[in-house]
């Protein structure tokens, strides 16, 4: 049986719930808040199909323990501080061509589920 070539792979990680300082106002800079962080990024998958091989495929769990290092232990006075910080951990992985990164915190606008901002970078 032929298998497909597909040229990228398509990963997503999923509402990464994390605590975090994050903010502008006294009460958010003494007090973690809740975020929820989004990934997509794409990488080269044909290795990792020919050679059915864990080390030539992109490690997304590598790539999860970090951002949950770096959000957990840092403090971010924007969200767009934040997801630029977030979007550099994920394209440091040399196998990953494009990525975006959304990150939402809950309950900061009255009435409203949460507020996002969305960044996105490509390899040349």
């Amino acid at each position: 049986m032929k298998q497909a070539q597909p040229g990228q792979a398509t990963i997503k990680i999923k509402n990464l719930r994390l605590r975090t300082f994050i903010g502008i106002n006294e009460e958010e800079k003494q007090k973690q808040q809740d975020i929820v962080i989004n990934v997509l990024l794409r990488y080269r998958v044909n290795g990792a199909i020919t050679h059915n091989d864990i080390d030539h495929a992109l490690n997304y769990r590598t790539i999860n323990k970090a951002i949950i290092n770096h959000v957990e232990d840092g403090r971010f006075l924007l969200l767009e501080r934040l997801a630029s910080e977030v979007l550099g951990l994920v394209m440091e992985d040399p196998m990953v061509c494009y990525a975006e990164v959304e990150i939402d915190k809950p309950h900061a606008l009255r009435f409203a589920d949460s507020v996002s901002i969305t960044l996105c970078d490509s390899r040349d």
